[in-house]
C-alpha cells in the first residue's frame, strides 16, 4: 500500500513547514502550495489524497480553490480539510457551501490534526476501493456482453435451441478455431442463373424468398446449421457447433424433405413460367471450422476439401437429385435407397469421384 500524499496549502511559510514535519514525523509524504492557484495545479498533476485548505491566501481564497477541486470530475472526491483562524461558525458555514469534508482551527492542534487526516483517509481509501472494484467490474460486464452479442450473431446461422444453447455457454465457443468431422450440404436451384438473366430483379427476388423460407425452416428443424446464402446456393453443416448422431444421415433426411418442398414450389414457379429445379450435394469429413472475416464484420465458416466437394456435387446434381459422395454413402447405405450415378470427373478435383444419388429413405 503506498504512503498516502498530504497537499499543505498555506501562505506562511513558518506554518507550512510547521505542518510538514507534523505530517512527515506521522509518516505521510508531503506536498507544498504557497497559494490557490499553485494548489490547484499541484493537486491537478500530482494526486495528493488529501489537502490542508487555509482559507485566507492572497489571490483566490480557500473556499474559492474547494469549489475548483469539487467541480473539476479528476478531484472531485479529494478530501479537503479547511484551515482557519476566522471565527468557527462562520467560517464552518462557508466551508461546508463550497465543499469541505471537515474543519480545523489555527493554531492548529496536533492530535486533532492527525485525527481529521486519519478518518479522511480512512473514507477515501474506501472511495478509491470502491472505485477500482466499480472500474473492474464495468470491464468485465463490458467483456461479457461483447462475449454475449459475439456468440449471439451465430444465432442467426443455427437453430433456436442450439443459439440459447451457445449464449448460455452450454456449448463450447464455436467461433474458436477447431477442427472437427462434419456433413456439408450445398443446395441450389437449377436454371436458377439462366432465369435471373431474363426476369425481372422484382420476380428474381419473390422467388428466392420462397425458396429460402421453404428451405430454412427445414434446415432448423433437422437442427442444421447455416452456414452461409449465395444467392440460390445454400451451405448446410452437421455436426458443429454442437454434435449431431448420425449426422450423416440427418443431412440426407433434410434434404429428401427440401427436394419434395422445393418440388411443391417448382409446381407453382412452371405456372408462372419459371422453369427452375432443384439439386443437392453432401459430402463428409474433416473441416476447420471458426470465425472468418475482419474486425467489424466477423463471420461463422467451414475450411476444408469437404466443403468443395459437396458444392461440386450440387453443381453436378440434376433438377431432383441428391448427390452424395462415396463416404456418405458408406455410411448410409443400408437407410437408404440409392443409384449409383459413376465416378463423376468434379471440377478443381484430380480423380473422378464415385456418386450416388438418394431416391428414398429405406422404410
Amino acid at each position: 500500500m503506498s504512503t498516502p500524499r498530504i497537499l499543505i496549502t498555506e501562505d506562511e511559510p513558518h506554518l507550512r513547514e510547521i505542518l510538514r514535519l507534523q505530517l512527515e514525523s506521522a509518516g505521510y509524504d508531503v506536498l507544498e502550495a504557497c497559494d490557490g492557484l499553485q494548489a490547484l495545479d499541484v493537486a491537478q498533476r500530482e494526486h495528493p489524497d488529501l489537502v490542508l485548505l487555509d482559507v485566507m491566501m492572497p489571490g483566490i481564497s480557500g473556499y474559492d480553490v474547494c469549489r475548483r477541486i469539487r467541480e473539476n470530475p479528476a478531484t472531485t472526491l479529494l478530501p479537503v480539510v479547511m484551515c482557519t483562524s476566522l471565527d468557527p461558525q462562520q467560517e464552518r458555514v462557508k466551508g461546508i457551501e463550497a465543499g469541505a469534508d471537515d474543519f480545523l482551527s489555527k493554531p492548529v492542534n496536533q492530535a486533532e490534526l492527525f485525527a481529521r487526516v486519519r478518518s479522511l483517509l480512512r473514507i477515501k481509501a474506501l472511495h478509491d476501493e470502491l472505485a477500482a472494484l466499480n472500474a473492474g467490474l464495468e470491464k468485465r460486464v463490458a467483456a461479457q456482453v461483447a462475449e454475449i452479442e459475439r456468440l449471439a450473431r451465430l444465432k442467426r446461422f443455427v437453430s433456436p435451441r442450439i443459439g440459447d444453447l451457445i449464449v448460455a455457454g452450454e456449448v463450447e465457443d464455436p467461433l474458436k478455431t477447431h477442427r472437427r468431422e462434419i456433413t456439408v450440404v450445398f443446395t441450389d436451384l437449377r436454371g436458377f442463373t439462366a432465369f435471373s438473366e431474363t426476369a425481372e430483379p422484382e420476380e428474381a427476388m419473390e422467388v428466392l424468398r420462397q425458396y429460402h423460407a421453404a428451405i430454412g425452416g427445414i434446415v432448423l428443424a433437422h437442427e442444421g446449421t447455416i452456414e452461409h446464402f449465395a444467392g440460390d446456393g445454400v451451405m448446410i453443416l452437421f455436426n458443429d457447433p454442437i454434435p449431431v448422431a448420425e449426422h450423416e444421415l440427418a443431412a440426407v433426411r433434410m434434404a429428401l424433405q427440401m427436394r419434395d418442398a422445393v418440388g411443391a414450389l417448382g409446381q407453382g414457379w412452371k405456372k408462372s413460367g419459371y422453369d427452375l429445379g432443384f439439386g443437392v450435394g453432401i459430402a463428409n469429413g474433416y473441416a476447420t471450422l471458426g470465425a472468418i472475416g475482419f474486425e467489424g464484420r466477423r463471420d461463422y465458416g467451414a475450411i476444408g476439401p469437404v466443403t468443395n466437394l459437396s458444392a461440386r456435387l450440387c453443381a453436378e446434381a440434376s433438377a431432383g437429385q441428391v448427390l452424395v459422395s462415396q463416404r456418405v454413402f458408406g455410411k448410409i447405405e443400408e437407410r437408404v435407397q440409392a443409384e449409383h450415378v459413376g465416378d463423376l470427373a468434379l471440377k478443381g478435383l484430380r480423380k473422378p469421384v464415385p456418386s450416388y444419388n438418394v431416391l428414398a429413405l429405406r422404410a
